[in-house]
């Protein structure tokens, strides 16, 4: 069994959004959560106070509780973040939005209408992705829990959504005439406090510097400071070669419509 822990970032006023899933196995998940405590004691002892969740735009920032660290020790605590989480060889899935033409054109776009949100266009791009690559297992049926920070205007309608999914999405992943729906899908999605779940704080870590860099690389904003695009570029890459492959999320050629849909409004830099 697996589970995907999955946030987004840049569902406000930014140009683009992103949302990230982070897949383990399911009998990794005790170690996993000894050693994230273990991450935020040593982050805590960096920043001389206790950290109880991590909040990625303060520590990349030094903004509070970080704001007496140095450029560089932040910069080490934020690869020794990346270690952490590459050591365990825990993969991602991941979908970026460039939002300009996705909100121009977005009531234009019957397959919108099914999915009525743009968080619920993230949410089921991923669970596309992941049914997509999970059946190429062998003996994989029922496989991935996923597993969201809360959402309270999203929940119930995303719930009915990955319950009876539209008949479209069924190109996405090539879905066989005795198959069941969504069928490497387990259950319900699960909604949870991130304050509680160290892996949804990762995932957000991961959507903030995944997010930073296509702006960057968009001008949609500029550098904060000298060489800031070439130290996002590294953070998204890092991220990056986590993915799963990219033929299960941005399908280049042959695509079908449902995968045209989410290739025709998905961040150029990415796909």
């Amino acid at each position: 069994m697996k589970f995907c822990y999955i946030d987004e970032s840049g569902t406000g006023q930014e140009q683009i959004a992103v949302m990230v899933g982070i897949i383990t196995d399911h009998h990794r998940m005790r170690p996993t959560k000894s050693d994230w405590n273990d991450l935020l004691s040593r982050l805590s002892h960096a920043a001389g106070r206790r950290i109880p969740e991590i909040h990625t735009h303060e520590l990349y920032a030094g903004n509070s509780p970080f704001r007496n660290l140095q450029p560089q020790q932040r910069a080490d605590l934020i690869n020794s973040i990346f270690n952490w989480l590459s050591d365990r060889k825990h993969s991602i899935v991941f979908t970026a939005l460039d939002k300009s033409a996705f909100m121009a054109n977005r009531g234009q776009e019957p397959f919108y209408q099914d999915l009525g949100s743009l968080w619920r266009h993230m949410a089921f791009h991923i669970a596309l992705s992941l049914q997509k690559y999970h059946q190429t297992f062998d003996k994989n049926k029922g496989n991935c829990v996923m597993i969201f920070d809360n959402k309270v205007h999203d929940q119930t309608e995303f719930t009915k959504l990955i319950l009876n999914p539209p008949d479209w999405s069924d190109t996405y992943y090539k879905k066989g005439k005795k198959q069941d729906k969504l069928d490497q899908i387990i259950d319900v999605p699960h909604f949870v406090d991130s304050k509680q779940v160290g892996l949804i704080q990762l995932a957000d870590f991961l959507c903030y510097f995944l997010r930073k860099h296509l702006e960057l690389s968009h001008n949609y904003t500029q550098p904060k400071f000298v060489g800031e695009d070439t130290v996002m570029s590294g953070y998204a890459n890092q991220t990056l070669k986590l993915a799963i492959p990219k033929a299960n999320i941005f399908l280049s050629k042959s695509r079908c419509p449902a995968a045209d849909y989410f290739y025709r409004y998905s961040s150029t830099h990415v796909r």
